[in-house]
């Protein structure tokens, strides 16, 4: 899926909403948990509630590794009914993997080769030879962590190098663009840090940004808008908690989709016909 396609999505549906697939089973409803896989069933009535509401699902790869090869089965299972029954969407693997060339090698192929993820995200710490590996899949996106809406962050992030003066998540953003381009980079930048967004769109202005923090975490949709979006859009918002965990009965799903709806999909659709990219 190209850069072109992406925004094809967020017109067709007016919504830059990505929804995260934290499927943890002491919150799912309990009936669930009598079925033969209560993560995938999850995971299944969730998407099939709420796609024509999101352009991107984000599995994070900690809620199914915890569960062992039965948990890893469940997202196999969710990421090959995703792309076999809704193949428009965008699928992100929130793998956060970085590590020496080889490994990162075995990485890539795992989730953009052996499975139908349309990008993954990577820690760019180690460099250039640790993410160029991910960067040999055409069609497929790597989705570079540089401003980080935890707390933490602030240990290393916004680190001045001494040399140049720039923080340490602004070098991160710079000399990653010397490794792909804006068919084959995104960013991450966290939504309680949306008065960052203006000076990171003089650094990226074409690259899209995968935003998470928005609702549980605090992040004003607004404010990323405000900073964040550029001529197509450029942004994927990324909500977990507060849209998989709206409900807790057989109607979870529904509620869901309500939430993706009242506190998403239509705030975006005003905020894309404010910018003027939907008419």
């Amino acid at each position: 899926m190209n850069n072109a396609k992406l925004f094809g999505q967020i017109k067709e549906k007016g919504s830059f909403l990505c929804i995260g697939l934290d499927t943890d089973l002491k919150k799912i409803p309990p009936y669930l948990l009598e079925t033969e896989d209560p993560q995938f069933e999850f995971n299944k009535q969730i998407v099939d509630a709420t796609e024509h509401l999101a352009i991107a699902y984000k599995p994070n790869l900690a809620f199914y590794e915890t569960y062992g090869a039965k948990g890893w089965t469940s997202l196999e299972k969710t990421a090959n009914y995703i792309k076999e029954r809704y193949p428009e969407i965008f699928l992100i693997a929130d793998a956060k993997r970085g590590d020496i060339g080889n490994t990162s090698k075995m990485y890539a192929e795992a989730f953009l080769k052996n499975m139908p993820f349309d990008a993954i995200t990577v820690a760019p710490y180690m460099g250039e030879d640790s993410v160029s590996p991910f960067l040999e899949f055409p069609g497929k996106w790597v989705i570079l962590l540089a401003l980080t809406s935890n707390k933490g962050s602030d240990d290393f992030q916004h680190i001045i190098n001494v040399d140049g003066g720039n923080r340490l998540y602004q070098e991160v953003l710079t000399k990653s663009q010397n490794w792909g381009n804006k068919e084959n980079m995104m960013y991450v930048v966290g939504a309680t840090r949306a008065e960052k967004l203006e000076e990171i769109r003089k650094i990226v202005p074409d690259h899209f940004l995968l935003v998470p923090g928005v609702g549980a975490q605090g992040g004003s949709l607004e404010e990323v808008a405000k900073y964040g979006m550029n001529d197509s859009c450029g942004l994927i918002v990324n909500s977990s908690r507060e849209i998989i965990y709206a409900g807790n009965d057989e109607n979870f799903a529904k509620a869901a989709a309500k939430i993706a709806y009242d506190k998403y999909q239509q705030p975006m659709n005003n905020l894309l016909i404010e910018k003027g990219l939907l008419i």
